[in-house]
């Protein structure tokens, strides 16, 4: 960190001098302050971490580790994309002696990829942006210096891999009852694998609509603050995917994962699938044991003003009716009621429209019953606004296109999101686990070797040395840390 400690002598201290100065000139320029202070931080930033790689890299190139299998093929200037900002360093390309081959020990060191241009900071925030607003800001908020392309936005999504959840740590939670809420988006595609591969619906229009389905589970509803009327989800958990067959059946055995994992089930009186009688989710309802499907008050509603819309200003009347119908009759009570209702129809208007409506409410007849039954423990529904903040706020309320695989991985991202996961550790998990250095707890530096780099260093230092005090000298340090790692080589 020689360089850098001169660079903040030399420089640093004037620049800030000099900022200060004109700031208490004119208090009213705060702003620029800030500003300068902020670019001078980070253009000291910078030079300190590519420092820091040049000095590991000459200490690969001086190691005796190292010379045993890997000779010196040469040195070239290499850029990294950082969340500070784009470094510039020089690293030296190393040849196998025995193999052949060539690689940038650094890399392997840092475990990072041959052609890795990202560390994991700037992931993390191409991330942060990017399941929040589009491609092109998440790119240009992955540096402050800058950023990366769409198409390298792009390109990260659609490589993401994602961790299985986590069990809860220590006892299981015990909860009297467990809500399921399920419900879908309908995001636009651009294509499916390529570009005009999307057919046509048969009237000329392209079949581009993409279902992207949404499930969460939690324990009930509390208020948010007292008195104010407004409600919360009590420890909600997200899944998302984009998925058929194999794929649906996969999301419903994790969602059970999760909650075997993390409560007491045998504890659990009920668990409510609150849902609009969609396929996939009465699949799932049947590959869970001991769920009950609740119709979603939403499409339940919208079912009933079908079939009352004709009804001026008796509507409401007519759709009570309908409720007591389906809440303490049976089928045979709710269709007449609806052939009742039919015959104050116009002429030709409205038929297939009721129709639909009374089909939609007999095929779902007992989850509608559940929800109008006031059941102990039932809940409300408030998938549609999940789907809403959940989804629809990234990926469908504005004019935008996916391809599967896009529109897949952003539905986890947001699901990953929505959980409070971290995305340093999601950029991080790309990677896998980092292989242990073999050999490490041998002794790489003999004392008189760390003895000669402290009378190199204060020579090196020269004034600068009286600036810093350790009990160990932090490049003493650095030789013993960093020179673990080279026995993995």
């Amino acid at each position: 960190m020689v360089k850098s400690i001169k660079y903040f002598e030399e420089k640093c201290i004037n620049k800030f001098e000099e900022l200060e100065n004109k700031f208490l000139k004119d208090p009213t320029r705060i702003a620029e302050y800030v500003l300068g202070l902020t670019s001078e931080l980070q253009n000291l930033g910078l030079q300190m971490v590519a420092e820091s790689l040049e000095t590991m890299d000459e200490m690969l190139r001086e190691s005796p580790v190292r010379k045993r299998n890997w000779q010196v093929e040469g040195r070239s200037e290499k850029r990294l994309i950082t969340s500070l900002g784009t470094v510039s360093f020089r690293k030296t390309l190393f040849t196998d002696k025995r193999t052949g081959k060539s690689e940038y020990l650094l890399d392997r060191i840092m475990g990072m990829g041959r052609h890795e241009r990202m560390t994991e900071d700037a992931e993390a925030r191409l991330l942060e942006e990017v399941v929040q607003t589009s491609y092109r800001r998440g790119g240009e908020g992955s540096s402050l210096g800058g950023g990366v392309s769409r198409q390298t936005v792009k390109n990260k999504l659609h490589g993401l891999e994602f961790p299985s959840w986590e069990k809860g740590v220590g006892r299981k939670r015990e909860v009297e009852y467990l809500y399921i809420d399920a419900d879908e988006d309908h995001v636009s595609l651009q294509f499916l694998e390529k570009k005009g591969d999307l057919g046509g619906s048969g009237k000329g229009v392209k079949s581009n609509c993409q279902i992207v389905k949404l499930v969460y589970v939690y324990e009930g509803t509390e208020e948010e603050s007292p008195g104010g009327g407004r409600r919360r989800l009590v420890n909600p958990h997200c899944f998302c995917r984009v998925c058929e067959g194999e794929g649906n059946r996969e999301l419903w055995d994790e969602v059970y994962e999760y909650m075997d994992g993390n409560y007491d089930l045998k504890k659990v009186k009920k668990v409510y699938v609150n849902g609009d009688g969609g396929s996939w989710i009465l699949s799932g309802v049947r590959r869970l044991s001991g769920l009950t499907h609740v119709l979603d008050g939403f499409h339940l509603e919208k079912a009933l003003t079908r079939l009352t819309s004709h009804m001026l200003d008796s509507r409401e009347d007519a759709k009570e009716e309908l409720r007591r119908a389906i809440r303490d009759g049976g089928k045979v009570a709710f269709e007449g009621k609806v052939r009742e209702l039919e015959g104050y129809l116009k002429e030709g208007a409205g038929e297939e429209r009721m129709e639909k409506a009374r089909e939609y409410v007999l095929s779902n007849w007992e989850a509608a019953r559940m929800r109008l039954g006031r059941e102990e423990g039932v809940s409300g529904c408030s998938a549609e606004g999940h789907v809403s903040h959940v989804l629809s706020s990234r990926m469908s309320s504005r004019p935008m296109g996916w391809s599967v695989e896009g529109a897949g991985k952003m539905a986890q991202l947001r699901a990953y999101y929505m959980n409070g996961g971290d995305m340093l550790e999601l950029a991080r998990y790309q990677k896998g686990g980092l292989p242990v250095a073999a050999g490490a707890e041998e002794e790489v530096l003999s004392a008189a070797e760390v003895l000669r780099s402290e009378r190199n260093r204060h020579g090196e230092l020269g004034k600068y040395v009286e600036s810093i005090t350790h009990s160990l000298s932090p490049q003493s340090k650095k030789k013993v840390y960093f020179n673990a790692h080279i026995w993995g080589l």
